[in-house]
């Protein structure tokens, strides 16, 4: 097992396609990622089997999509390569199905870690292990690739039995895309924890909370909701996209140079060591499992506190507001 950081980075001519044409790939789960991987991979030539249950109501859609559907179990009997893309609670369940199916020298193959670095998925050493992580929504992975352009993926190798796992992978990367913008070589381990950190620090759990903080600040201050709301919530798009597409430097030489001063002389009096030490403790519970642990405890108690919180942010007044304000403008008819 290799558990090694890296920054090599491949690109569509570091990727040979043979190393899969002859070979099946089941996509287990037709969600975000699971149709995009399907239908990108059947547009390269590659010979695809989704895997849902019964039940599932996506049968309907991937059959319309004109792909081949069964049951996982079966899937994973006609594939050489296994990819799960169910989403992470679900996964140690649909593996169980489909292990007896599986045969020594198979891929399974991941788009997060979670399960296999947190030790809920523990597969047998016979079988290659990997990852091809596409980092953006499975929608915008379809549309890139149908519009002749990729989408910056991860790789990580976990297990190597065949010899070839990295050379797989790299042709499944190609097939649905990833290699013609880029793919960066790292690990479950690596992949796994600063995703995990990145969503609760930043991307989700910082962002919504510095945004309700400011507007809840503005309010309680005596000004409108509506114009808190604009402030810190509708211009965030903005700057971020300018960040996006530059960077931070493309972002301060857009604004106002009152507003690059402000923001460099006070960003950090509002964004303190205090909240760098919240975010090295929220990185200590990623790395020694805790979360892991509490998430999974969580799903198995069918999600008592995850609901509380939910509908706690659903009844934030910001929403309300944020409702009525967007059906205003035209934009908010898209």
């Amino acid at each position: 097992m290799t558990d090694e950081f890296t920054t090599n980075v491949y690109y569509d001519e570091d990727a040979d396609s043979t190393e899969i044409e002859d070979k099946t790939v089941a996509v287990i789960g037709y969600g975000s990622q699971g149709h995009a991987h399907a239908l990108n991979l059947d547009d390269s030539g590659v010979d695809v089997v989704v895997g849902l249950y019964e039940g599932s109501s996506s049968r309907s859609a991937a059959e319309a999509d004109g792909l081949e559907v069964t049951t996982p179990r079966a899937a994973a009997e006609d594939a050489d390569i296994v990819s799960i893309l169910v989403p992470d609670t679900v996964q140690p369940s649909v593996y169980e199905q489909i292990r007896p199916a599986l045969e020594p020298g198979d891929t399974l193959q991941f788009a997060h870690g979670f399960n296999i670095h947190y030790g809920q998925i523990e597969p047998s050493e016979e079988f290659d292990v990997t990852m091809i992580a596409p980092k953006s929504p499975g929608h915008l992975v379809r549309r890139n690739y149908e519009n002749g352009e990729g989408t910056p993926g991860l790789l990580a190798i976990y297990q190597d039995a065949s010899g070839n796992a990295k050379e797989e992978a790299l042709a499944y990367a190609k097939g649905i895309g990833c290699t013609r913008a880029g793919v960066v070589e790292t690990s479950f381990r690596e992949e796994t924890e600063t995703d995990l950190f990145g969503e609760q620090a930043v991307l989700c759990g910082g962002v919504t909370s510095l945004v309700k903080q400011g507007y809840e600040t503005l309010v309680d201050a005596g000004y409108s909701p509506e114009m808190a709301y604009f402030e810190c919530l509708n211009e965030l798009k903005l700057i971020v996209d300018l960040m996006y597409e530059g960077g931070l430097g493309e972002m301060w030489d857009s604004v106002s140079d009152t507003a690059e001063y402000g923001g460099l002389s006070r960003g950090d009096m509002v964004v303190d060591e205090g909240v760098r030490e919240n975010m090295e403790e929220t990185l200590e519970a990623v790395q020694d499992g805790t979360f892991a642990r509490e998430w999974i405890n969580e799903n198995q108690a069918n999600r008592p506190s995850y609901k509380q919180l939910r509908q706690a942010e659903k009844d934030h007044e910001i929403e309300a507001i944020g409702e009525e304000l967007r059906a205003l403008f035209a934009w908010g008819e898209e």
